[in-house]
C-alpha cells in the first residue's frame, strides 16, 4: 500500500458497493469483527468525524481510555455501543471521510454499521419495543383510527401519558412525538387517488429531465402524521401545471427497518412497493415524496440492496426530491414565479438524508426565487434521525448533536424556521423558545398565495 497516497485520501468521487446482504459471508461473525477493528483503527487515526454522530466520540473515548491507547485494547462489547450510536445518516461517508471507495482502504462506515446491525438482528432479533417503533405503517394505521387518534393524541400531551410511553416503549418523555390523523393525506386528496396509472388521463409537458406529471408517494409520516404537507405539495405542483396522482395504497419505504438491521422486512416492503411504482414509471410518471429519508431509500439503499433488479433501478431513476423537481423545470422556463407574498427571513435546517443525495441546496434555491426572501441554510444534523432521537437511551446524545442547530436558529431570529424533515424540524423547534417548525413546501404555498 502507498502510505502517502492513503493518508492523503482519494480525490475521486465516492462510490458505493452493493450491499451483499443475501450472502452468508455477510453474516460471518469473525469476519465482521475483523472488519470493525480495521475500520475503527483507520477512524481512530483520522478523527475527522469527531463532531458528527455519537459513534465517533464513543470510539475515540474508548481508545483513549484503553490500556494501550489503540483499538486492539478496546473491549469488543464497546464495538456494539458504537454500532448502536450510528443511525445511518451517511454524513461521514459523504462529507468527511477521505478513505471511502474508490480509495484502497475502502471505508464505508455506515454500511459497515448496517452489516453489524443486520448480523445482530439475524442472530438475536430485536426488543419488541424497537420492532414496534420501527413499524411506522402499522403504528400509524392503528393510531390513526377515528376516535383512537384523538385519544392517542390527547394522552401523548399529558405528563402521565408520556411517563407510560417512556416505561413501555422507551420513548423519552421530553422527546417530540407526532400527532396522528384519522383524515389521512389520501383521504384529503381523494380526488387524485388512483389504483393504476391507466385510471387517470392527464396531459403533461416534459422539461428539465422530468415527465411533467408525478405520482405522490405520501410516506408514512406524510400520510398519517403531517397530511397537510402532502396537500401543500399538490397545491404547489398543480399551480405549476404538474398533474399529481396518489396511489391507492403504499407500504413503508423500509428506512426504519433498515436502521434496525431487519433487512428481510426491508425486502418485503420493497416487494409491496416496487411493482406498483414501476407501473407508474413505465406509464410516463415521475415520483416525488415529501420526506428526504424516503427519497433516499428508493434512490440509494434499495438499488444497493438489489443491484440486479431493473424495476428497482427504474423507480430510483424516476424518484425526485420535490424541490429538485421544481427547479429542474424552472431551468427550462416551466415554473411559475407569480408569487403573491414575500417570506422575509427563513432559517433552514438541511436534513442529513437530503444533503447526502448530492443535489445541492435545492430547497434554499427554490425559496430564494420568492422576492423579499432570504434563507440561511444550517447544514448540521438535528440528532433526531428516525427513532434514535426519541429513545430514552439516546436522548441526551441526540439533544447534544442538535444543540448547535438550535443555537443557530435562535441567533437567526428569522420570520420562519423550516426543515424538509418534519421530525428534524420538531426536534430543533422543541429546543428554541417561541419557534415553530414549518415545512418549506408550506412556505412555498404561502408565497404563491394558494
Amino acid at each position: 500500500m502507498n502510505e502517502d497516497r492513503a493518508r492523503e485520501g482519494s480525490l475521486e468521487a465516492p462510490t458505493r458497493h452493493p450491499i451483499e446482504w443475501q450472502s452468508e459471508a455477510y453474516y460471518d461473525e469473525a469476519a465482521l469483527v475483523t472488519e470493525l477493528e480495521r475500520v475503527f483503527d483507520i477512524c481512530h487515526g483520522c478523527r475527522r468525524c469527531f463532531n458528527l454522530c455519537n459513534s465517533f466520540p464513543t470510539l475515540f473515548d474508548a481508545v483513549d481510555e484503553s490500556a494501550t491507547g489503540e483499538v486492539d485494547a478496546v473491549p469488543k462489547k464497546v464495538y456494539w455501543d458504537i454500532v448502536d450510536e450510528c443511525y445511518l445518516c451517511d454524513m461521514c461517508f459523504m462529507s468527511k471521510c477521505p478513505y471511502v471507495p474508490p480509495h484502497e482502504w475502502n471505508v464505508d462506515f455506515p454500511h459497515l454499521m448496517l452489516r453489524a446491525k443486520a448480523q445482530r438482528f439475524r442472530n438475536e432479533g430485536a426488543p419488541l419495543r424497537d420492532r414496534l417503533l420501527s413499524d411506522t405503517q402499522r403504528v400509524g394505521s392503528l393510531a390513526g383510527i377515528p376516535v383512537v387518534s384523538g385519544v392517542v393524541n390527547a394522552v401523548n400531551r399529558t405528563v402521565v401519558g408520556r411517563v407510560v410511553l417512556e416505561k413501555t416503549l422507551g420513548i423519552d418523555r421530553s422527546a417530540p412525538v407526532p400527532a396522528y390523523h384519522s383524515r389521512t393525506a389520501r383521504k384529503r386528496l381523494s380526488a387524485s387517488v388512483a389504483e393504476r396509472p391507466d385510471e387517470v388521463d392527464r396531459s403533461a409537458q416534459a422539461a428539465g429531465g422530468t415527465q411533467g406529471r408525478v405520482m405522490l408517494y405520501t410516506t408514512c409520516y406524510g400520510d398519517r402524521n403531517a397530511p397537510e404537507i402532502c396537500e401543500d405539495l399538490v397545491a404547489v405542483f398543480e399551480h405549476n401545471e404538474i398533474p399529481v396522482a396518489v396511489g391507492r395504497s403504499e407500504a413503508c419505504c423500509g428506512m426504519p427497518k433498515l436502521e434496525l438491521g431487519d433487512l428481510e422486512s426491508v425486502a418485503r416492503a420493497k416487494e409491496e412497493n416496487i411493482p406498483s411504482l414501476v407501473e407508474w414509471v413505465r406509464s410516463g410518471w415521475d415520483i416525488v415524496a415529501p420526506v428526504p429519508s424516503c427519497v433516499l431509500m428508493f434512490k440509494q439503499e434499495l438499488p444497493l440492496m438489489f443491484p440486479d433488479d431493473e424495476d428497482v433501478r427504474a423507480v430510483a431513476d424516476a424518484f425526485f426530491d420535490p424541490f429538485d423537481y421544481l427547479l429542474r423545470r424552472h431551468k427550462d422556463g416551466q415554473l411559475s414565479v407569480d408569487f403573491a407574498a414575500e417570506l422575509g427571513s427563513v432559517a433552514y435546517q438541511v436534513p442529513c438524508h437530503l444533503r447526502v443525495q448530492n443535489i445541492g441546496l435545492r430547497t434554499k434555491a427554490m425559496l430564494e426565487l420568492v422576492p423579499g426572501t432570504t434563507v440561511e441554510a444550517i447544514e448540521r444534523c438535528s440528532g433526531h434521525d428516525g427513532t434514535y432521537g426519541v429513545k430514552k437511551r439516546f436522548r441526551a446524545a441526540s439533544v447534544k448533536i442538535a444543540r448547535p442547530v438550535m443555537r443557530r436558529v435562535e441567533q437567526a431570529d428569522a420570520d420562519h424556521f423550516v426543515s424538509d424533515c418534519p421530525m428534524a424540524g420538531a426536534q430543533i423547534a422543541g429546543g428554541v423558545a417561541g419557534v415553530t417548525a414549518e415545512h418549506p413546501m408550506t412556505l412555498l404555498r404561502l408565497a404563491y398565495g394558494l
